[in-house]
């Protein structure tokens, strides 16, 4: 299924509308990217990642969409997290790690996949493939638009990336949430909330309090008016 690309004004900043995709941006690529490996025999599709993690949905509902298997790992809490709970609500298979650190996380979530014969994505679902993909759809999606400055938040980097390569003559800003993330030539802030926390200032539109909302308080102190934002979910 293809995802048209909404864009909406907030306070003089255009603002691309992916928390308006069940699974956000990641899931205009991982879908079609599962049936592409489905053909090669893949049945089930694994991820290990936190429990705040966007990626859990973007599985759960790109397995759901395309009538795949999806299991994710995670480490054992004694209340799942919101969004843990509306991937299984999905169909996702949710296996918890007891005191598991994110490395452990995806060592438990490498080795079943090896047991499996599932396919393992990595932490921002960054492939060569996965890459290639969502930066051909973000070059069709801002082809029509002069844009000079894009923000976004930096998870692994790969959104950041695929900006960059999508519209090289605009400066991107990555916002930096947890570990170091690998974001090309952008321009690398800090959020001052630890990973786990929620972002203190909110943006006026559904934005994931965990991710992307982080990025607002550098939009609205730095960005140039009429700047681009990569809202990737809610």
């Amino acid at each position: 299924m293809r995802y048209p690309v909404t864009i909406t004004e907030h306070e003089g900043i255009r603002v691309v509308r992916d928390d308006l995709i069940p699974g956000g941006s990641k899931q205009r690529i991982l879908a079609p990217l599962m049936e592409m490996l489905a053909e090669q025999g893949y049945r089930r599709f694994v991820f290990g990642g936190p429990a705040e993690g966007y990626a859990q949905l973007a599985l759960a509902f790109s397995a759901q969409e395309t009538g795949l298997g999806a299991t994710y790992f995670v480490a054992e809490r004694k209340m799942l997290h919101p969004n843990t709970i509306r991937a299984q609500e999905a169909g996702c298979e949710i296996r918890q790690v007891r005191h598991g650190r994110l490395n452990v996380v995806q060592a438990r979530a490498r080795a079943f996949c090896q047991e499996t014969g599932s396919y393992f994505f990595p932490l921002g679902f960054s492939t060569p493939e996965f890459e290639r993909m969502l930066t051909a759809e973000i070059a069709e999606a801002l082809a029509p638009i002069d844009v000079q400055e894009i923000w976004c938040v930096a998870g692994s980097g790969l959104l950041s990336r695929c900006l960059q390569q999508a519209k090289p003559s605009a400066t991107v800003n990555a916002v930096r949430i947890g570990f170091e993330p690998s974001v090309g030539l952008a321009r690398l802030h800090l959020a001052p909330e630890t990973f786990s926390e929620q972002a203190e200032i909110l943006p006026p539109f559904p934005s994931s309090a965990n991710y992307d909302a982080k990025a607002w308080r550098f939009i609205r102190e730095q960005a140039s008016p009429g700047a681009l934002f990569w809202n990737v979910g809610a």
